[in-house]
């Protein structure tokens, strides 16, 4: 907290500095003035909240400064310290709403006594300012939220109810049954990702209120939210004079605030609220994104035939298992040149629905669970806002990057946790009769995948492996003098004693009983 301390008696000042116990009430800058003139140029700058002040001085003295500091509504509160005990002087103190009047010389315990008040009435009035202006902010949000989601369920209506047309008639003083609309959206999707780093929120009420300040100057429209649309902003007209000089001003407007040119998607003027949004959607949807006009209207929509990933499902699922993205890129490549000249939003809403809906199903294959997060493409915009055919391309190839990648790992882990699986089978069961037709049925796999994706990770065959488990344990048997060798020989898997000898001899260079010997 500041306060400053104005006086042309300099031993005055520094008695006020020394009596104050400022630290005691939080004040920890205090400002000095020799004069209501440096007075007002220090209040300007530092905005302090205590204010002591002298009435005689030159240049401007006191009761010049209290009507100016109660012309500005500064908030702050103003001591007056003199040593003229003046009738005159206090009623212009009271009239101006000084906080008190101290006489000279300063009585150490009314000059902290009067401080403490001071301080303590503009802490209460900062929090109920606080408060209040806290409030006033949520009953904004709250109903800007309320005007988004009544008009958002107009678009839909064929009729508007009289309890609607009287809550409009009461805000806006229009009679919504009588005359015609036209409705203009705007996409702010491009200004999201680049102006607003991707806060929709901000975007939107901001974007909101530049549309609302040039539409309530003489009551032609509103601006709102579909709520029903990620990044759709709708711009409702009621009074048709004006709208092509408003479209222009907001098109500007949002231009010089931004440097984003946003395409306005200007639809048929109409009786009905519904008809005028379809209108208006139609064009929204199917304009050409390559477009250098900015302002579009059905005159230049054209019937333009959706191109369907689906229709690539089966080539697209071939590319990606084969793991090249090479492959991939060929196939993307031949879409994009049907795409290249005939590039609206519903084609890329088209794409993005079927692309999700591919997804799903490759997922599945490869047992990936729903929640794994891939890539999304969605900056398809240059830095002015405009659409790039390029940064499109480059998003979806991205995306079946992320995607090749993704499936590939999973279908390694599937394999290594499938080959891990059959290492433990036969650590469990080595002292069965097992063979590579019994653990290809177990495991689902063919016998001829097993053997080499086996030999590959742990560099020995399945019955080299299976034989190595079970002389390990047949040497742990042998330490035993009590077990005969057929015993062992049984217990680890091998039905003929002679049989397990000569493996036994094979792979570790004795017999088993000069192996039992040896130790």
């Amino acid at each position: 907290m500041k306060a400053i301390i104005i006086d042309d008696e300099k031993h005055v000042r520094e008695g006020l500095l020394l009596l104050g116990e400022w630290e005691k009430y939080g004040i920890n800058t205090i400002l000095e003035a020799e004069n209501g003139d440096d007075a007002i140029t220090l209040i300007s700058e530092h905005c302090p909240e205590i204010i002591f002040t002298d009435m005689r001085m030159p240049k401007r003295d006191g009761i010049s400064l209290i009507k100016w500091l109660h012309a500005t509504d500064r908030k702050s509160k103003t001591i007056v310290v003199s040593g003229y005990d003046d009738y005159e002087y206090m009623r212009n103190a009271i009239y101006y709403k000084s906080f008190d009047y101290i006489l000279k010389p300063i009585d150490p315990e009314v000059l902290n006594k009067t401080l403490e008040r001071a301080v303590m009435e503009w802490e209460e009035q900062a929090l109920s300012l606080s408060s209040q202006k806290e409030g006033d902010l949520v009953i904004n949000e709250v109903k800007s939220l309320y005007w988004d989601r009544l008009f958002t369920a107009l678009l839909t209506k064929s009729q508007i109810s009289e309890v609607e047309e009287k809550k409009i008639e009461k805000e806006f003083s229009i009679k919504i049954s009588k005359g015609s609309y036209t409705i203009a959206l705007i996409s702010l999707k491009s200004l999201i990702l680049k102006q607003f780093q991707g806060d929709a929120e901000l975007a939107f009420s901001t974007i909101t209120n530049i549309c609302n300040e040039l539409l309530s100057k003489h009551n032609d429209g509103v601006c709102f939210r579909n709520i029903n649309q990620d990044d759709e902003l709708v711009i409702f007209f009621w009074s048709e004079k004006n709208i092509a000089y408003l479209v222009d001003q907001i098109y500007l407007w949002i231009y010089q605030y931004s440097g984003m040119r946003c395409i306005f998607a200007l639809g048929q003027e109409t009786n009905q609220f519904k008809s005028a949004y379809e209108s208006a959607r139609q064009v929204f949807l199917k304009h050409e994104l390559s477009s250098k006009n900015r302002i579009v209207t059905l005159k230049e929509i054209n019937s333009r035939q959706i191109i369907h990933l689906l229709d690539y499902s089966q080539d697209l699922k071939w590319a990606i298992r084969s793991g090249s993205l090479e492959q991939v890129e060929t196939l993307l490549n031949r879409i994009f040149i049907k795409l290249e000249n005939s590039l609206f939003l519903e084609q890329l809403e088209n794409w993005d629905i079927q692309f999700e809906l591919l997804l799903k199903n490759w997922l599945n294959d490869y047992e990936i669970h729903s929640s794994h997060v891939l890539y999304k493409g969605t900056d398809y915009w240059k830095d002015d806002g405009t659409f790039s055919f390029q940064k499109f391309k480059d998003e979806k190839k991205k995306e079946f990057l992320d995607l090749i990648k993704t499936l590939t790992d999973a279908r390694y882990q599937k394999e290594k946790n499938s080959m891990q699986k059959i290492e433990e089978y036969l650590q469990q069961n080595y002292q069965q009769d097992i063979n590579l037709q019994e653990i290809a049925d177990r495991f689902f796999l063919s016998r001829e995948y097993i053997s080499r994706k086996f030999k590959q990770d742990f560099n020995e065959t399945i019955t080299d492996y299976l034989t190595k488990i079970r002389l390990e344990k047949a040497k742990e048997l042998l330490e035993n003098p009590y077990l005969k060798i057929y015993e062992i020989a049984y217990s680890v898997g091998y039905q003929n004693e002679k049989y397990f000898s000569k493996v036994f001899k094979k792979l570790t260079g004795l017999t088993p009983n000069e192996y039992r010997s040896s130790k």
